[in-house]
């Protein structure tokens, strides 16, 4: 079983001018502790399930470049990219740029994109969602295009958003035979069904039943495209973690946690991933890798 840590809050004391040394801190504790992955959100606002829309709120791939220096285990990724915000070229070459400059540690975490509030504010166009799925299936084409060889395809992808002629790739990724690459949703007809085709992990939402329901579905939408199911990485993304040794004032102990992912683990999940509360203290990082990462580790 393996970890990530969601960075999904940058309200933090200090402001503005403590956000860069308290990410440092956070991340480099996370990497020591034993996370697998690192994920901050591809959002400009913050969302409503977290916080006040005008909270602080980073943008993803520079959070990524900074947070890279930060670390030197774990990987990193967007948890997911929204797939209206970048063309399909700019998708492969950040997440090449920051593979390579990671010595092999970058997620390609991509998905349809939902927040049409954030993008109408700030004048980004936002398609209807089938558009969008367009536009997400032809950068998974165009992706898998760049990362083949040593320096891309000759080939160019005629889609039917994105149009490409030669897909040039150089440097090319570390991480072979590509940059993972993550579709995040659950969506049973169109989401699931792109993770069969294109992906190397789904990551999904919900609890031990609605997961292993997902990838029941996942599993017959290989079987259609000819796939080995055992090929894809299960993930899931939880909900925030509110983490102490001795479960007060309502946080969790090590010995919940520890049940409360095995049932996932059961369910089926290989990566939890999950927010914690308070991070920017950073103890419950170091008590969550000195005592759950060891119980659950080779579950």
């Amino acid at each position: 079983m393996k970890f990530g840590l969601q960075v999904n809050s940058f309200t933090w004391p200090g402001g503005a001018l403590e956000l860069a040394p308290t990410l440092a801190r956070v991340v480099s504790t996370a990497d020591e502790a034993g996370f697998d992955s690192i994920w901050v959100m591809d959002h400009l606002f913050q969302i409503r399930s977290v916080g006040a829309v005008d909270e602080p709120m980073l943008e993803g791939w520079t959070a990524l470049g900074f947070i890279a220096a930060h670390t030197k285990r774990a990987r990193i990724g967007l948890m997911v990219g929204g797939i209206p915000y970048r063309l399909p070229a700019i998708w492969v070459k950040a997440a090449t740029t920051l593979d390579v400059l990671t010595g092999g540690r970058a997620w390609l975490g991509l998905g349809a994109a939902w927040n049409q509030q954030e993008a109408v504010a700030l004048g980004i166009p936002f398609p209807p969602l089938g558009v969008r799925f367009q536009q997400l299936e032809d950068t998974l084409r165009i992706a898998h295009e760049m990362f083949e060889g040593e320096a891309g395809s000759q080939r160019g992808v005629d889609g039917r958003q994105f149009h490409a002629t030669r897909l040039l790739n150089s440097p090319q990724s570390i991480s072979r035979p590509r940059v993972p690459i993550m579709i995040g949703g659950g969506g049973e007809q169109k989401t699931l069904r792109l993770v069969a085709q294109y992906a190397d992990a789904s990551n999904v939402f919900g609890g031990p039943e609605g997961i292993h329901h997902k990838w029941e579905v996942l599993r017959r939408h290989c079987e259609a495209v000819g796939r080995p199911f055992e090929e894809i990485e299960r993930s899931t993304l939880q909900g925030g973690l509110r983490l102490s040794r001795d479960g007060r004032n309502g946080t969790a102990t090590p010995d919940q946690v520890v049940e409360r992912f095995a049932e996932l683990g059961d369910a089926g999940a290989q990566h939890i991933l999950f927010s914690v509360g308070d991070v920017w203290q950073t103890d419950a990082l170091e008590l969550f890798g000195s005592t759950v990462i060891p119980q659950l580790r080779d579950a």
